[in-house]
């Protein structure tokens, strides 16, 4: 695995061992900020289950201007900290060692300004997409501009997001998984 482009260009990151995480291969990451790039440059990004760090040190090497980065497992925080500090990218980073809900909770406490761009990427059919978004959409952290991108197996039924108040903008199918694009109606 290793960053597609930007400042940190081709640097290697490392990944979490074992099979707790999936880290997102580089031809799924390249597509995905592809069809992110517009809103990189610039942005406030929140990575969340963020496992080895890979697509928000993409962000920050992109152009975003801060990134935080959540995941409760403790190897996971781990890696995340040595990507960011060999991609010299951990002055523009926080790294948050909780769990999502908490994370949410305690950015919003603080009275964060919203994000620019969310990306989730749970473990797979857990309902744990529609927890976080349903959290996010009474959360100070999102508002009728934050692009949510969430990861999930293709069996997961999306048509949730609707109900939670959010607009389907893009669902991107590839072999085995979905990138579902949302933003909060207005």
């Amino acid at each position: 695995m290793r960053v597609i482009a930007g400042t940190a260009r081709s640097l290697p990151l490392k990944t979490v061992k074992g099979d707790a995480t999936r880290p997102t291969t580089d031809r799924i990451k390249e597509t995905l900020f592809n069809m992110l790039n517009p809103y990189v440059p610039g942005a406030r990004f929140l990575d969340l289950f963020a496992g080895s760090g890979g697509i928000g040190i993409e962000a920050l090497s992109r152009g975003a201007v801060h990134a935080v980065f959540v995941d409760n497992q403790k190897e996971a925080v781990k890696c995340i900290t040595e990507n960011l500090q060999f991609t010299r990218l951990l002055d523009k980073a926080e790294v948050m060692s909780c769990d999502v809900m908490t994370a949410i909770l305690r950015l919003s406490d603080r009275r964060e300004e919203p994000f620019d761009v969310i990306f989730l990427d749970p473990p797979y059919d857990n309902g744990l997409e529609e927890e976080v978004l349903r959290a996010l959409s009474k959360s100070p952290l999102v508002n009728e501009d934050t692009l949510i991108v969430f990861e999930a197996s293709l069996k997961t039924d999306i048509s949730f997001v609707e109900d939670l108040g959010y607009e389907l903008l893009k669902d991107k199918k590839y072999k085995t998984n979905r990138h579902a694009w949302v933003r909060k109606e207005i």
